[in-house]
């Protein structure tokens, strides 16, 4: 079994770690006390992490004092972090491993069995070697229709309340002619979907190009930075250059990515979306704060009006666009006055949907060092609830405005609240329940027309299957 905390890089993670041990003979579990081998996935950007591990760990050592060969093992980034501590704290794990070295998992777990608990954590991953990166290993994907595409991994900023460069180390791109096979592949298993994932999608490529640069044009040229930048190179991130490659991808219907970085964004990326068919009408764009101030604090690299000029851009490009974003309130030093303009630029975006938070302070980072400016909670709850009132108001416009709209929705599956009712995403990622004659596979694409709207969510009538999903259905088979 594995059990996984935080961000889709790390449930991507979780798939390749799922498909290591079953191309080792095991098979998935749904009860832990059926588990023979039990990872933890963690990670340590929210607040509590290291207490969710510890609770997770301590019901497992129960199971372990029971069933004496069970193997646990504890990955991600709070293990990059913290290390030896892990073992120290709870001595009945088998096995730490980091970021770096998931393509390790099988041997580590062997080697325990034979040799008792293990430590091993990589500081870097090397950049030639391409088992560093999650997608050059085997999958269990939990979504036939849908798959993640790694195409960088670590970040190269210094966002001050950030410990990812940490955990993740420096950014390290994949080559693209990887990439576009990866997704070949993919599209030949019936994946229609792809996610292209990174800490800092935008700025991929930009390590590849300033290295072929710096050398004489050479044969692999193609493969390592793709053919646009063959006859064009300069060093510059390849991203709109990705984007198109992946949507001509054929059996590829519909592209998305997170997370791009404000200040890296071009405008090449929103001509790369708007005229690439396959690619959806949704733009992650993280804020963070919209106060030049606190946002200086935070290294962030742009100013409010400079994002709204950019998502101002982005809107023009590419109709129909839906943004989404990240804010943190209470960051250190935040005043009144940093806090109201944080509300000014959140109601000129005008969002349809945020991902908020009240600053938490992350062991190792330069924020969390700042504890002279903490502000105080009380305060920060205040500011919280009414960010969310502008957020929500926001939200329930932009899913107004979608009423009387034909969408083409993707089938995700029956609602958890009513069988009958089918839940569904659009190409503005906004899910959507609405009613079908008769059950229809996930994957499957259809048109819905938008009934009603909710700030969360938007309710819909089926008009019509438009594509099938072409997945093949996987029956899990156990040796018997």
């Amino acid at each position: 079994m594995i059990r996984t905390y935080g961000c889709q890089m790390n449930e991507h993670d979780s798939e390749r770690i799922s498909g290591l041990l079953e191309a080792d003979g095991m098979s998935r579990v749904d009860d832990v006390a059926d588990a023979d081998v039990v990872v933890l996935n963690t990670c340590c950007i929210r607040e509590n992490a290291d207490n969710k591990l510890y609770g997770a760990l301590g019901h497992l050592k129960t199971l372990k004092d029971a069933n004496p060969g069970l193997q646990i093992a504890v990955a991600g980034c709070l293990a990059q972090k913290d290390r030896d501590l892990i073992t120290e704290r709870a001595r009945h794990v088998d096995v730490v491993f980091g970021t770096h070295n998931v393509h390790r998992a099988v041997e580590l777990l062997d080697h325990a069995a034979q040799n008792g608990p293990i430590v091993e954590i990589l500081e870097a991953a090397v950049r030639d070697d391409a088992d560093t990166f999650p997608s050059a290993l085997p999958t269990r994907r939990e979504v036939d229709h849908s798959a993640w595409v790694t195409i960088q991994i670590g970040c190269d900023n210094t966002c001050a309340f950030c410990i990812v460069p940490s955990v993740r180390g420096p950014e390290i791109s994949r080559p693209f002619g990887d990439l576009v096979a990866e997704i070949e592949a993919l599209a030949a298993d019936g994946v229609s979907e792809i996610t292209l994932l990174g800490q800092n999608v935008n700025s991929y490529g930009r390590d590849l190009t300033l290295t072929r640069r710096a050398a004489p044009p050479e044969a692999d040229d193609r493969h390592w930075c793709g053919p646009g930048w063959v006859a064009d190179r300069r060093a510059r991130p390849l991203f709109a250059d990705l984007l198109r490659a992946a949507g001509a991808v054929e059996g590829i219907h519909q592209v998305r990515f997170t997370s791009p970085h404000p200040k890296d964004m071009r405008s090449d990326v929103f001509e790369a979306m708007a005229a690439t068919p396959e690619a959806c009408e949704h733009l992650h764009f993280p804020l963070q704060s919209g106060s030049d101030t606190v946002l200086a604090a935070m290294h962030r690299g742009y100013t409010g009006d400079r994002y709204l000029e950019k998502l101002r851009e982005a809107r023009a490009t590419i109709p129909g666009l839906s943004v989404t974003t990240d804010i943190i309130v209470g960051f250190p030093g935040e005043t009144d006055d940093d806090f109201e303009r944080t509300l000014e630029v959140a109601a000129e975006a005008r969002f349809d949907a945020a991902f908020t938070f009240i600053f938490s302070p992350r062991p190792g980072t330069e924020a969390a060092a700042m504890t002279d400016r903490f502000v105080d909670h009380d305060v920060a709850v205040d500011r919280y609830e009414r960010l969310r009132v502008v957020i929500e108001r926001s939200s329930r416009a932009a899913n107004e405005r979608r009423v009387g709209e034909i969408e083409e929705v993707t089938v995700e599956g029956p609602s958890k609240k009513n069988p009958r009712v089918l839940t569904g995403r659009t190409r503005r990622n906004t899910l959507v329940h609405f009613p079908a004659p008769s059950p229809i596979r996930a994957g499957t694409y259809v048109r819905v027309e938008i009934t009603d709207a909710r700030v969360n969510h938007l309710l819909g009538s089926f008009i019509e299957v438009t594509r099938a999903a072409r997945h093949r259905t996987r029956i899990p088979v156990t040796a018997g």
